[in-house]
């Protein structure tokens, strides 16, 4: 099965819906963040393994919380994604933190900042005219 497949695609995209609502409505710890997301996932072609990217919104350390967290629910996250999809192999799931939604946040902060200093500084050119 080549990687970027239909039939890949599909699983990647029940597995993220899955862990999502597992994620938001079923897990009771304290240390995973309500303000979690679960970005993308990529399952194994041969359905062994899971990489699962998730957002955390909040600070380092509310993030190191979030994940240690959902490693230590890792059981009972494969037994909820076992019972809601139907595969040959339920995969073992790893857990990565995405930085990619805080470090666009960042670059959009950054370019507001430079357009605002490049329009002050119009604007001081054209009251010296």
């Amino acid at each position: 099965m080549r990687k970027n497949s239909v039939k890949n695609s599909r699983i990647n995209n029940e597995v993220q819906r899955v862990l999502a609502e597992v994620i938001r409505g079923e897990m009771k710890d304290p240390r995973i963040s309500p303000m979690t997301s679960v970005v993308s996932v990529e399952v194994a072609p041969d359905l062994k393994t899971c990489r699962a990217y998730i957002s955390v919104l909040g600070n380092e350390e509310a993030q190191k919380d979030t994940l240690a967290g959902l490693r230590s629910a890792e059981g009972f996250i494969r037994g909820r994604l076992a019972k809601e999809i139907n595969l040959r192999n339920t995969p073992t799931i790893q857990f990565v933190v995405d930085q990619s939604i805080a470090y666009g946040v960042d670059m959009s902060h950054k370019i507001d900042q430079v357009m605002a200093d490049q329009r002050a500084k119009k604007g001081v050119e054209e009251e010296d005219e």
